[in-house]
């Protein structure tokens, strides 16, 4: 949790506010890999890229 406190005061104090979508869309994929990997909503996942 440490980290994405820094992240967030480091975007608010450098007003890096561009970096927000890109960790936002990073977080995205991550999770549709984690979720993609073994589950039953794996086809479907699949059929998206």
């Amino acid at each position: 949790m440490d980290f994405i406190k820094d992240l967030f005061k480091f975007m608010k104090e450098r007003k890096k506010w561009w970096l927000t979508p890109i960790i936002l869309l990073l977080l995205f994929i991550g999770i549709l890999i984690v979720i993609g990997g073994g589950s039953a909503i794996a086809p479907f996942i699949y059929t998206l890229f």
